[in-house]
C-alpha cells in the first residue's frame, strides 16, 4: 500500500502543474483521500465485509465528493483532477496512470447483470463531465473529451468526443490535404475534417 502510495503521489506532482510537493499531495488533494480509502474498502469487499467497506466508501465520498464503489478495481496511479462529483460504480476496472476530471462517471446503464462498468486501459485521459457508461472498453492510451457520453468501446490511442460519443483521432492516422467542392484546401484525419 505505502509503494503504490508513494507512486501515485510522484504521478501527481508530476501531472499537475499546481503540485509543489508530496506533502501537500499528501495533505490536500482529495483523489488520494479517495484512493487510499478505496484500497481499505476493496480489501474489506474481498473479504466479504460488504457494510464495513461500503461505510469506507461512503464516508470518503462525504469528505471528497469522489464515489468509488468498494467491488472496483483500480490500478495505481490514478489521478482525479479536482475530483467532485465523479462517480465510479462497482464493477468498473482503471488500468495504470489514468487521469480522471471532475464530474466523470464510470456507470452502468441500468440494464445488464454482472460486469454492468466500463473497463478503462492504462493511461487513458477522460475530460471533465464525461460518462462512459456500460460494459464497455477504453483502450490504453485512449482520450475522452469533456461532457463525452461513451456507450461503445474506444480503441487503444484513440479520442473520442461528442454525444453520442465517436472516435475521432488515431494515432497511427496519416493527415492528408484535399480540395472541397469551391476548390478551398482542408486537411482530413481519419476520414474527419480538422
Amino acid at each position: 500500500m505505502f509503494k503504490n502510495l508513494k507512486y501515485d503521489l510522484q504521478r501527481i506532482l508530476d501531472s499537475d502543474p499546481a503540485a509543489r510537493s508530496k506533502l501537500e499531495v499528501f495533505i490536500l488533494y482529495p483523489c488520494v483521500h479517495a484512493v487510499i480509502n478505496h484500497r481499505i474498502a476493496h480489501w474489506l469487499y474481498k473479504k466479504k465485509l460488504f457494510f464495513l467497506a461500503r461505510l469506507v466508501s461512503q464516508t470518503s465520498r462525504h469528505f471528497t465528493g469522489i464515489e468509488i464503489h468498494p467491488g472496483a478495481k483500480i490500478g495505481k496511479g490514478l489521478f482525479i483532477d479536482h475530483g467532485m462529483g465523479v462517480v465510479i460504480g462497482e464493477t468498473a476496472e482503471i488500468g495504470d496512470d489514468v487521469t480522471l476530471y471532475h464530474g466523470v462517471t464510470l456507470g452502468g446503464t441500468g440494464k445488464e447483470k454482472g460486469k454492468r462498468h466500463p473497463t478503462v486501459g492504462n493511461n487513458v485521459l477522460i475530460g471533465c463531465g464525461a460518462k462512459v457508461l456500460g460494459n464497455i472498453t477504453i483502450g490504453d492510451g485512449a482520450r475522452i473529451g469533456a461532457n463525452a457520453v461513451v456507450l461503445e468501446d474506444v480503441p487503444n490511442e484513440a479520442t473520442a468526443v461528442g454525444s453520442p460519443a465517436k472516435n475521432i483521432i488515431k494515432a497511427n492516422a496519416t493527415i492528408i490535404e484535399i480540395e472541397d467542392y469551391r476548390g478551398k484546401k482542408k486537411k482530413m484525419y481519419n476520414n474527419m475534417i480538422i
